[in-house]
């Protein structure tokens, strides 16, 4: 399984080095170190996110309401900031995660005790969180105007020529390495996924670990909502519309199973990255809207059929036809 998961990170990591490079070709400056770290800075956030959802479809689930938890305490948090100015950004950025953790504990709970389809549930969550939104803020916006100064600085500040946001992300993933690789709860994500019923019989309680997978999710998607309103200095209740699609998509492509159990930590930021790349590289070449979609989209298609490809084990002939035999 190593070995496979490194040769599809390494066919990632050249698509979009080639890709890089094919664009560069037509339009001189794509593959300048600048313009690489302001596409890893816009890619930062679709990497962190992620990275949670990678746990939860490790676990053999998905969550499909990541993107309205970061709307959700991205509103709060700009509220709170418009109401108080001068409550400090490290306060509001340990309300956004806490947030994020209770309504992903809310996805956990419905399919921990209830049994209930992970699909089904986050489905419900993602209507619930864009609802709870309105009735906050009543359809309104948040603008820049009404923010501190502080509240949009931090993630915009440049340290080393990148933004802290970019930096935030290279944090979140440093820290998952030895996450999910090294701790008792990494490898659990792994074992619920591979096999269910095996994991029991070690000691490992699959609907904890499940819950566990959507408070890390919640968590980051909480810390991303802090991270988009404060970047783009504007809150609303469409806020990363239809972005949960760009996260599992990212981890498709990154060679996360949906079926469970198999993918890594540089394979979904590797998966965010392309679809990073080509976002930004599309629009260059001068591509419709329309076109970018489909491409986009036939990316995702052929990272499915690649993954169902390698995950197929091949059986073992018992018994010969007679045709064969006579």
């Amino acid at each position: 399984m190593l070995k496979r998961l490194k040769s599809r990170e390494t066919i990632l990591l050249g698509a979009i080095i080639a890709l890089i490079a094919l664009v560069e070709t037509r339009f001189s400056g794509f593959a300048a170190p600048g313009n690489l770290a302001s596409i890893f800075n816009d890619t930062s956030i679709l990497m962190i996110l992620a990275l949670g959802q990678m746990t939860v479809i490790l676990t053999k689930c998905i969550d499909l309401s990541v993107a309205s938890n970061l709307a959700l305490t991205g509103m709060v948090v700009a509220t709170i900031n418009a109401a108080m100015p001068g409550m400090p950004v490290t306060v509001l950025i340990l309300i956004a995660i806490a947030l994020g953790m209770l309504m992903g504990a809310f996805n956990g709970v419905l399919v921990w005790l209830l049994d209930l389809p992970s699909i089904v549930v986050t489905l419900g969550t993602m209507t619930i969180y864009r609802g709870v939104i309105f009735l906050i803020s009543d359809g309104a916006w948040i603008n820049a105007h009404e923010m501190s100064d502080s509240f949009k600085a931090l993630p915009r500040h440049v340290i080393l020529g990148l933004p802290v946001l970019g930096w935030i992300a290279i944090l979140v993933i440093a820290l998952f390495v030895p996450l999910i690789m090294r701790t008792p709860m990494g490898r659990a994500f792994y074992a619920v996924g591979g096999n269910p019923h095996a994991a029991v019989y070690t000691g490992i309680n699959v609907g904890r670990t499940r819950f566990n997978s959507f408070v890390l999710s919640g968590g980051l998607a909480g810390l991303c909502g802090y991270l988009w309103v404060s970047r783009y200095a504007v809150a609303y209740t469409d806020v990363a519309g239809g972005f949960e699609l760009d996260v599992v998509a990212a981890c498709v492509i990154g060679g996360i199973s949906i079926a469970g159990g198999i993918g890594s930590v540089g394979g979904a930021v590797l998966g965010a990255l392309f679809l990073g790349v080509i976002k930004n590289a599309l629009p260059v070449a001068g591509i419709s809207p329309f076109w970018q979609l489909a491409i986009s989209g036939a990316a995702i298609i052929i990272a499915v059929a690649f993954n169902a490809q390698s995950e197929r084990t091949k059986g073992r002939v018992i018994l010969k036809s007679a045709e064969t035999t006579s």
